[in-house]
């Protein structure tokens, strides 16, 4: 039998999801991306899981989508291309939904759509190896699922520039722009990782699901309407706040 094409493993309350293609530098193909989706989803309802870790066997992160699917979808095959699109847009929708926080583990390559899944985590840790970008101007196509959250998190002038050129930036490029949180070394990598989905897992589930539902809110709301978000929260964390479970 073949190997799965996602592992998961539990450390106490924190699940690691390791996207298992290394021979394809961990490619999303259709059959990983929906893998990807089932299994957050069931990390989210799991009453015993409160953090996630989502990282990448060998030696990269995600290489982006698989190329090797793109000849079934053509202009001739338009089912498949919106089935396709619709399920590349449900993963990466879903990660500011989920009520827990994922941290992404990065070394290598992570580009395109793969970029994209990493910083659709919540916190990111990169090794030095890390090469980060969107290079699908150079294969005649568009960055265009993955372009949400790049230009909510980078802003217009940076994200412009990393889609037009399509050229990769390193670890400590990253960081200073702010799309990575830490960079450790490789064999530390994994390890600092779970230290930081461990911090949030000791967080009371409901503080930790109200603070990622508000964070998520007010980033894309006009200011009123951002600050009632706040104390509408506010109001409803004293009601919480003694109940909740140490």
């Amino acid at each position: 039998m073949s190997d799965p094409i996602l592992l998961v493993e539990n450390r106490g309350a924190v699940r690691i999801l390791t996207m298992n293609r290394p021979d394809k530098l961990n490619a999303l193909n259709s059959a990983l991306t929906q893998a990807l989706l089932d299994t957050l989803l069931d990390a989210d309802a799991a009453s015993d899981v409160r953090a996630l870790v989502l990282t990448g066997a060998g030696r990269s992160f995600c290489a982006g989508a698989d190329l090797s699917e793109f000849g079934t979808l053509t202009p001739e095959e338009p089912d498949a291309v919106r089935t396709r699109a619709e399920l590349t847009t449900r993963l990466q929708a879903q990660f500011p939904r989920l009520g827990k926080p994922v941290v992404s583990a990065l070394r290598g390559h992570a580009l395109g759509g793969g970029a994209g899944l990493a910083l659709a985590c919540d916190l990111v840790v990169a090794a030095p190896s890390l090469k980060l970008g969107y290079p699908e101007v150079a294969h005649s196509i568009v960055p265009a699922i993955v372009l949400t959250g790049l230009v909510r998190q980078l802003g217009p002038k940076l994200a412009f520039e990393l889609v037009a050129l399509g050229h990769p930036i390193g670890a400590e490029r990253a960081q200073a722009i702010g799309l990575v949180n830490r960079v450790v070394a490789e064999d530390a990598l994994l390890d600092e990782a779970v230290r930081l989905a461990e911090a949030m897992a000791k967080v009371a589930p409901i503080a930790m699901r109200t603070t990622k539902e508000l964070f998520y809110r007010v980033m894309e709301l006009p200011f009123d309407q951002a600050i009632a978000a706040g104390r509408d929260a506010n109001i409803m964390m004293r009601g919480f706040r003694k109940k909740a479970p140490t």
